[in-house]
């Protein structure tokens, strides 16, 4: 993607992430739940997957209405990549509602 595209992207999208104490992450903007364990969640967010690295991690709020996540857990990294990247596991929503 060439910046001038990612720039047209980011215009009419936003989305937060709240780290509170490396301990609480509120992220909105959230499309869909791809993996989650303790140690690794990978959503979808209309900016990207976004991967959060850490111990003891867990989904606390999981809301697609209001497109909000909410991950609790010793959070040591958060790392954004291609939404067009190969994804490692099945949507969380498509498993529940199969």
């Amino acid at each position: 993607m060439i910046v001038e595209e990612r720039k047209g992207l980011q215009n009419n999208v936003i989305q937060n992430l709240v780290l509170e104490n490396r301990g609480k992450l509120s992220i909105s903007g959230v499309l869909d739940v791809l993996s989650f364990d303790d140690q690794v969640v990978i959503v979808e967010t209309e900016l990207g997957l976004l991967t959060v690295k850490g111990e003891d991690l867990r989904i606390n709020k999981l809301s697609i209405d209001t497109e909000e996540v909410i991950i609790e857990g010793e959070i040591s990294s958060m790392n954004y990549s291609e939404k067009d990247m190969e994804k490692k596991a099945g949507s969380l929503l498509g498993k529940i509602f199969k």
